[in-house]
């Protein structure tokens, strides 16, 4: 693959998602929502006492940032996804390289994060620091604390500090109002990460990070890895109601000749997008409604009308058709599956107590705290599923 190729499919999934609160209810409003179990170490109210300021701040510069940048939003979940699938969650994506190896964000399926996302979050963490007399809120919490977004329509909900990374949540303390056309579920999600002393090696951020060619044997071998299953792959998948993918990253599914999955009407609408392999171009990930959180992304792939193979696949696979089947049915079954899995998922490996340190710079672990990690050079690669 050239490096051309593999840039764009690095860029692949690049998705606009929505964002959550450090506390929220349910989607229909039901405070008693089911949550995974909270990990040791991580609380609701973690920064209360110790920076009681935390929030106001972050709401702020939220407010700002998506002002001057609505991209900014997109860019920072992508960033927070890829952190926490290789290593955990624990702002490892963050650091530099060093002496003994390139760090994460020069592995093949990062090497198209938003540099604007990695400022936003330095910045962040500074203006923090400042207010709360030093280093107090690990860089893993404001990245987890990143803002969300949803552009425009004529409601209104909140775009969140939080802890995890996908949807809106209504709070009206840690939250600021943003225009959007569709909100999403809403559930309280845990503080109190701490940030890891090294990076992962690039073959792990390989390994951890599957293509949009994948399949679901493919995608369950790399979320067991992590503590999850085949409800969490669909349901996490829906995060491609929102967001675009390069030609790149689905071309194989219409060279040499479309691919017996795709709904040939779309097959024809990707192919004008997409003429000829190499092809430079976008499109979005739901072909029904693209600026809405919605449950429209699992209609389209019971009409076949999946971008990638990673998507349609969950559908062409007997073992999770039927979970497509049921968040095609039901927005409210998503949006409760959704909001469990996402807070799962931002507890994975999670550092906290003793563990691992709070950086006074993001970029870099603070100083005598162990090595880096060695690494391995990886010539090529494809893009990612999430």
């Amino acid at each position: 693959m050239s490096r051309a190729a593999t840039l764009a499919a690095a860029a692949a999934v690049a998705v606009v998602l929505i964002c959550f609160s450090s506390t929220a209810t349910a989607a229909d409003g039901n405070g008693n929502a089911r949550r995974p179990p909270l990990a040791p170490g991580l609380s609701f109210d973690f920064y209360k006492r110790t920076c009681p300021k935390a929030e106001s701040i972050v709401r702020s510069f939220v407010q700002d940032a998506v002002r001057r940048d609505v991209g900014l939003a997109a860019g920072l979940l992508r960033l927070h996804f890829h952190d926490c699938f290789v290593q955990g969650c624990d702002a490892s994506v963050l650091l530099d390289g060093s002496a003994t190896g390139p760090g994460e964000q020069q592995a093949p399926p990062n090497l198209t994060l938003r540099p604007t996302a990695f400022k936003a979050i330095n910045d962040l963490h500074d203006r923090l620091q400042k207010e709360c007399g030093g280093a107090v809120v690990s860089c893993s919490d404001v990245l987890a604390r990143r803002p969300g977004l949803r552009r425009r329509g004529k409601s209104t909900t909140y775009a969140c500090m939080h802890a995890q990374n996908f949807l809106f949540v209504n709070h009206p303390t840690t939250c600021l109002h943003v225009s959007m056309q569709s909100g999403g579920p809403t559930y309280k999600v845990p503080l109190g990460r701490r940030d890891s002393a090294s990076f992962a090696t690039q073959q792990d951020v390989l390994s951890g990070l599957p293509p949009p060619t994948a399949e679901v044997p493919a995608l369950l071998a790399v979320l067991s890895k992590i503590n999850l299953d085949a409800t969490d792959l669909v349901a996490l998948s829906g995060g491609h109601t929102i967001g675009l993918g390069h030609c790149t990253s689905f071309e194989d599914r219409l060279f040499p000749r479309p691919d017996p999955t795709l709904n040939a009407i779309f097959a024809g609408h990707l192919l004008r997008t997409c003429p000829a392999k190499g092809t430079d171009r976008r499109r979005v990930l739901d072909v029904r409604t693209p600026d809405a959180f919605d449950n429209k992304y699992y209609v389209n792939l019971v009409n076949r009308e999946g971008l990638f193979t990673s998507d349609q696949d969950l559908f062409s696979n007997p073992g999770t058709r039927p979970l497509v089947e049921k968040f095609a049915r039901s927005q409210r079954d998503f949006f409760d599956q959704f909001a469990f899995s996402v807070v799962k998922m931002g507890q994975i490996k999670v550092l906290t107590g003793a563990q691992g340190q709070i950086r006074r710079n993001c970029s870099a672990r603070n100083a005598g705290t162990g090595v880096m990690l060695p690494w391995s050079i990886i010539e090529e690669a494809e893009s990612l599923v999430f």
